[in-house]
């Protein structure tokens, strides 16, 4: 395979055609083509390289996600804006995707829109689902949301899990809404249709498994939960909105207020305040589960009304490397 390589040297960036192969089980890389000291420059020279046409050809979308990342990479950059406290050197690169999201994502017409949407919302379902149990396959997921094709030897509870998780976020796209109590329970309410009739903030108390923590006593959901959302409320001039909604959403499942789903709320919650700031929404995948447990056990010891750095540094990082991972990947 090939792909482009940026190489810093002081104040200026240089870009080469790097190939990347097995040999002998190991990883053997080379640069095989100077680009240029541009991205502007590099994309010519990348049509100017006929011995590796087929190679480019073949890594197209990679290559092009580099260019254009980067091109708005350097976008964000010369608006020399204030380098977050929390989210560091990484503040250009969440920037960066916000820019393109506003200025490129949403000019494009509502049915391109609609079908970027689609494939967005089919990979969310089946990340957000899998995390907490689903074994439903990315293909089957694919085929039951855009075909209406049900998978073979599955549970219904799985399938109308990601169904519901469909419905619940084409509503929150389609109307703007304030972060709330009656939100809170109704986006619960939706994901749990057919699944779980116990709605509702819980009247049990119930045992998070492999937690540093004990959730909230039966008693004290509703008035956690209004802290919850009053320190949301006051925070949001104070802390960039993905902070924000990384920390509300590791609050809001320390809190555990409800019996069952209060994982997959959490994470259409985080979404729903990055959307309700004009970021684009993001994916926890599958596939770094356990990292992404690791970092919100990290956060444990954390107050409810309290944000500290030495808490929440982890998990803020490893949810940013998401957001940029996820855009790059749907949104471009």
């Amino acid at each position: 395979m090939v792909y482009i390589y940026k190489k810093p040297v002081g104040d200026r960036t240089y870009y080469y055609l790097r190939a990347s192969e097995r040999k002998n089980g190991k990883i053997v890389t080379k640069d095989i083509a100077y680009l240029g000291s541009s991205l502007e420059e590099a994309k010519q020279n990348l049509e100017r390289l006929p011995q590796y046409s087929g190679k480019i050809r073949k890594a197209y979308r990679t290559i092009h996600n580099f260019i254009e990342s980067n091109r708005y990479l350097q976008k964000a950059k010369e608006k020399k804006l204030k380098k977050d406290e929390w989210l560091g050197d990484k503040t250009p690169e969440i920037e960066a995707c916000k820019i393109h999201y506003i200025s490129e994502f949403k000019e494009n017409s509502p049915l391109t829109k609609q079908e970027i949407y689609k494939n967005f919302i089919i990979e969310f379902a089946y990340n957000t689902a899998s995390i907490e149990g689903n074994t439903i396959k990315l293909n089957e997921v694919r085929k039951l949301l855009d075909e209406g094709l049900t998978p073979k030897n599955r549970t219904l509870r799985e399938i109308y899990d990601l169904q519901n998780t469909e419905k619940v976020f084409l509503s929150l796209l389609e109307k703007k809404q304030k972060l709330s109590y009656d939100l809170i329970i109704n986006i619960h309410k939706s994901l749990m249709e057919n699944i779980d009739a116990r709605i509702g903030y819980r009247t049990s108390d119930v045992k998070v498994i492999k937690a540093n923590f004990k959730s909230t006593p039966a008693p004290y959901v509703k008035t956690d939960m209004d802290i919850l959302l009053k320190w949301c409320e006051q925070s949001k001039k104070s802390l960039h909105p993905l902070v924000l909604s990384i920390i509300f959403h590791h609050k809001f499942e320390k809190i555990h207020p409800f019996m069952d789903g209060n994982g997959r709320t959490g994470r259409i919650l985080l979404n729903f305040i990055l959307l309700s700031n004009n970021y684009p929404p993001l994916i926890v995948h599958k596939k770094k589960r356990d990292e992404y447990l690791q970092t919100l056990r990290s956060a444990d010891l954390s107050d409810l009304t309290k944000a500290n750095k030495e808490h929440y540094k982890k998990l803020v990082d490893f949810i940013a490397e998401e957001m940029v991972d996820t855009y790059w990947n749907i949104f471009l």
